[in-house]
């Protein structure tokens, strides 16, 4: 089945905020508690995911896939919200996939996407933060040239403010 990547639109808040609850529950299973989890609430991501298509910001981007039946993932970049972070530093704030979308390549493809779009941007360097201990993540970065750069926080609200770690890139 063909996937195609396009720039989100406002329309597409309640097909992300599905699929980011979605994946949510496979992907950081075992890694969040259960009641962090069940609290996800779609009604309030998709509330969220309206401000963000809605944004003024000019280095706001979210990219979605779909595949033939609807919304299978999507990708969201910006400016930095690190505060020591150098000028012209770009974030990747998240990417998520359908569950059966993993392993698949469509994840390699939304970040490639993601990197490309914070380059036409005009940023130079990109990070991320990360669950620390979601290896499978981590090692999908790393393939993907992005590195650890030895930052390590717990301010991350939404994974119950259990330790993050911060990867960057080159552009």
């Amino acid at each position: 089945m063909a996937i195609t990547t396009r720039e989100a639109v406002i329309e597409d808040a309640a097909a992300i905020a599905k699929v980011h609850v979605a994946s949510w529950k496979w992907a950081y299973r075992g890694l969040l508690p259960a009641e962090t989890l069940d609290g996800v609430d779609i009604a309030e991501r998709e509330a969220g995911w309206l401000d963000v298509l809605a944004s003024e910001d000019p280095h706001d981007r979210v990219i979605v896939a779909e595949g033939r039946n609807g919304l299978v993932g999507f990708a969201s970049v910006g400016a930095t919200r690190d505060d020591e972070a150098p000028a012209g530093t770009g974030e990747l704030f998240a990417i998520y996939l359908a569950e059966h979308e993993a392993g698949t390549g469509l994840g390699a493809s939304l970040l490639a996407r993601s990197t490309e779009a914070l380059r036409d941007e005009g940023f130079g360097r990109a990070t991320l933060w990360v669950l620390e201990t979601n290896e499978r993540a981590r090692r999908f970065y790393a393939r993907e040239g992005w590195r650890w750069d030895g930052t390590t926080s717990t301010h991350q609200v939404q994974c119950s403010n259990l330790p993050i770690v911060r990867y960057e890139r080159e552009l």
